[in-house]
């Protein structure tokens, strides 16, 4: 059985260094290349000739759109809409890596598969957060560490988790997305393994594991859409702290 983790190896392709730092362009750039490709074809054909009554793909990019500022109109409030294009960019981006990796016979690559990629994309959440709520409150945006009505004698107990709290939710998001999209690709590569072991054996051992596949497949690519619906969700809860603070 081939090794399931084997997907997931990054692999250069045009190697290149500045200042010390790794800078090639490996398998991983290059599908999350093929995803922005693909989003803005996807965009420019849905906008390109915007009509009253709009087609298919004008719908689709107007329903996607409309998801996301809904989204944000629900937990941030009229304040959050003019972030809506930012966590639009990031939710399309996030559902685009997320299914180009269950394309099949093109040696597809997951680029949040990895911790790398998702890392960074929690830190722009996170770093936007912190930009907004700075920028709308000041210093007072500390006021986030103690919530109103705290008792004195717990007050500083009760900031320093809320403080490491606030802290850890890159790190949280950024897990919580690669770990979802590596286990589901692993699991669909051990039983596409036992497709193949068992079909050698006898082609009707390998029925099961075959459709055991077929349904893991049908599950990732709900996955791919949930977790990028709840990575956007995240974003626009953590804004929200950032935009009403209370």
């Amino acid at each position: 059985m081939a090794n399931p983790m084997e997907q997931f190896k990054i692999e250069t392709i045009a190697p290149l260094s500045a200042g010390g730092f790794d800078l090639s362009f490996t398998n991983s750039s290059l599908w999350m290349l093929i995803s922005l490709l693909a989003i803005s074809a996807f965009l420019f054909i849905g906008t390109a000739r915007p009509q009253l009554v709009p087609g298919r793909m004008q719908a689709a990019v107007e329903l996607l759109y409309d998801f996301i500022r809904d989204m944000l109109r629900e937990n941030v409030g009229k304040d959050g809409l003019r972030y809506a294009p930012l966590i639009f960019a990031i939710f399309i981006f996030v559902l685009s890596c997320n299914l180009i990796g269950m394309v099949p016979f093109v040696h597809s690559f997951t680029p949040t598969s990895h911790i790398a990629v998702t890392f960074g994309l929690a830190m722009i959440v996170f770093v936007l957060v912190v930009i907004v709520g700075f920028a709308r409150h000041g210093l007072h945006f500390f006021s986030l560490f103690l919530p109103e009505g705290t008792p004195l004698f717990v007050a500083p107990l009760v900031a320093a988790i809320e403080f490491l709290s606030f802290l850890s939710r890159p790190f949280t998001l950024a897990i919580r997305l690669f770990a979802n999209m590596t286990a589901g690709h692993v699991l669909m590569k051990v039983f596409g393994g036992f497709v193949v072991s068992l079909g050698a054996v006898n082609i009707g051992l390998g029925i099961i594991p075959l459709g055991v596949n077929v349904a893991l497949t049908a599950l990732e690519l709900l996955i791919a859409v949930v977790q990028a619906y709840v990575f956007a969700l995240l974003a626009s809860i953590y804004l929200n702290d950032a935009v009403n603070l209370h």
